[in-house]
C-alpha cells in the first residue's frame, strides 16, 4: 500500500464506525430513559400507529368505565328516590285503611285526608326536584320539561315570515313581569332577537331559538320552571312545555363505530298524578280520604302505585346490574389493551442494559482505534529525516 498524506482512510473509516455506535448509544440512552421502545416515527412507524390505536382504544374504554359508574350512580338516586315514595305510599295505605273503617268519625278523617294530601304533595315534589348533575331524574307527571317550550311546526329557519299582529307573550311567574312580541313584518330573527337581546329581555330571561330540526325553542334561564308561553304565531304552530325524553343513555365505546353503543332505560316520570306507566299507570292526585267509600276507593289505587313503583325499581335494578357487568367487561378490555400496546411500545429493559454496555466499550475502543488511525501517518516523517 502506498504511503500518502492527502486523506487518511484509516481515520474516517473509524469515524464513521464511532458515528454509527454514537447514533446507536443515544438511541439505546433515549429507550432507557423513556421507558419507550418507541420514541420517534423512525424507530417503528407501523408499531408506532399501532401502539397509538390500541392507546386510544385504552383511552375511550377507561372514561367509557366512568361513563358505566356514573349511569349506576343515577339510577341509584332514582332507586333511593322512589324507595322513599314506597314508604309514602305504605303509610297512605295506612291512613285509607283507617279512614275505611266506620269506627272513624268524618273530623277524624279530615286529619287523615290531611296527611294523604301532604303525602301527595311529596312525591310530587319528589318527582319534580329529584336531580342528577344537575338534571331533573323524573320530570314531572306530564312528562313535560318546565323550563322549556316548544312549537310544534318544524322546518323553520331564522327568515321564516310571521303573519302580522300575530303574538307571543313570555311571563315570568317568579317576579311576576312578562313581555310580549308583536309581529309587523317580521321573521323568526326579529322573534328572538325581541327575547334575546332586545326590549324582551329586560323583562323576562329566556333564551329563544331554533334547534337544528327548525323548531322552536323557548328556555328559562333561570332554570326555575317559572315562565308560561302563550302564542299566536301560526307559522311555529302550538307552543307548550317541551316533552321529557324520560330515560338514561349511557354511552359505551373503544373509540370506533363498530365498538360504541347505549344502555338505555326508561325512568317513568313521577307525581301523584302519574305512578307507573301505560294502561297500568295510577292517579291519586283525584283521591281523598273523606269517606269510608272514597277511602277504599283510594286503597285500591294506593296498592297499585306501589306495586308500579317496585316495577320501576326492579326495571332499573336488572339495568344497573347491566352496567356493573359492563363495566367489568371493559375493565378486562383496558388491561388486556393496556398490556398489548406496552409489548410493543415498552423498552425491554434487560435487552437495552446489555446494548448500551456494548455501545459504551465499541464507543471507547472507536476513540482509541480513531487516536491509532491518525498516528499512522506520522510514519512519513521518518522518510524526511
Amino acid at each position: 500500500m502506498a504511503l500518502g498524506i492527502l486523506n487518511n482512510i484509516p481515520s474516517l473509516a473509524a469515524q464513521n464506525q464511532l458515528s454509527i455506535t454514537g447514533a446507536s448509544l443515544q438511541k439505546t440512552l433515549f429507550r432507557l430513559s423513556s421507558g419507550s421502545r418507541i420514541n420517534s416515527g423512525a424507530d417503528d412507524a407501523a408499531g408506532l400507529a399501532i401502539a397509538d390505536g390500541l392507546r386510544a382504544n385504552v383511552t375511550a374504554l377507561t372514561q367509557s368505565a366512568r361513563n358505566a359508574t356514573d349511569g349506576i350512580g343515577k339510577l341509584q338516586v332514582a332507586d333511593g328516590a322512589l324507595a322513599q315514595v314506597t314508604t309514602l305510599l305504605n303509610r297512605a295505605v295506612t291512613l285509607a285503611t283507617e279512614s275505611a273503617t266506620d269506627t272513624v268519625t268524618d273530623n277524624q278523617r279530615v286529619a287523615l285526608n290531611s296527611e294523604f294530601a301532604q303525602i301527595k304533595s311529596e312525591i310530587d315534589r319528589i318527582g319534580s326536584k329529584t336531580t342528577y348533575n344537575g338534571q331533573a331524574i323524573f320530570g314531572n307527571g306530564s312528562s313535560s320539561d318546565p323550563n322549556k317550550w316548544a312549537g310544534a311546526t318544524g322546518g323553520l329557519t331564522s327568515a321564516s315570515a310571521i303573519a302580522d299582529n300575530d303574538t307571543m307573550t313570555i311571563t315570568d311567574t317568579d317576579t311576576g313581569k312578562s313581555a310580549t312580541f308583536t309581529a309587523s313584518t317580521s321573521t323568526m330573527q326579529g322573534l328572538m332577537d325581541y327575547f334575546n337581546t332586545g326590549a324582551g329581555s329586560t323583562n323576562v330571561g329566556v333564551t329563544v331559538s331554533l334547534d337544528t330540526t327548525g323548531h322552536l325553542q323557548v328556555a328559562d334561564k333561570s332554570g326555575n320552571g317559572s315562565i308560561v308561553v302563550t302564542s299566536t304565531i301560526a307559522a311555529a304552530g302550538a307552543v307548550t312545555r317541551a316533552s321529557i325524553s324520560g330515560g338514561s343513555n349511557v354511552y359505551l365505546s373503544d373509540g370506533t363505530t363498530a365498538g360504541g353503543g347505549a344502555i338505555t332505560t326508561t325512568i317513568n316520570a313521577l307525581a301523584s298524578n302519574s305512578i307507573g306507566t301505560g294502561g297500568s299507570k295510577v292517579d291519586l292526585s283525584g283521591n281523598d280520604l273523606l269517606s269510608a267509600s272514597n277511602a277504599q276507593t283510594a286503597l285500591t289505587k294506593i296498592t297499585s302505585a306501589i306495586s308500579n313503583v317496585a316495577a320501576d325499581r326492579g326495571t332499573m335494578g336488572a339495568v344497573m346490574n347491566r352496567l356493573q357487568s359492563a363495566g367489568n367487561v371493559i375493565n378486562n378490555q383496558v388491561q388486556n389493551l393496556s398490556a398489548a400496546e406496552d409489548g410493543i411500545r415498552a423498552a425491554d429493559i434487560a435487552q437495552e442494559v446489555a446494548n448500551m454496555t456494548k455501545f459504551n466499550i465499541l464507543n471507547q475502543t472507536g476513540i482509541s482505534a480513531l487516536a491509532q488511525a491518525n498516528q499512522m501517518q506520522q510514519g512519513v516523517l521518518s522518510l524526511l529525516r
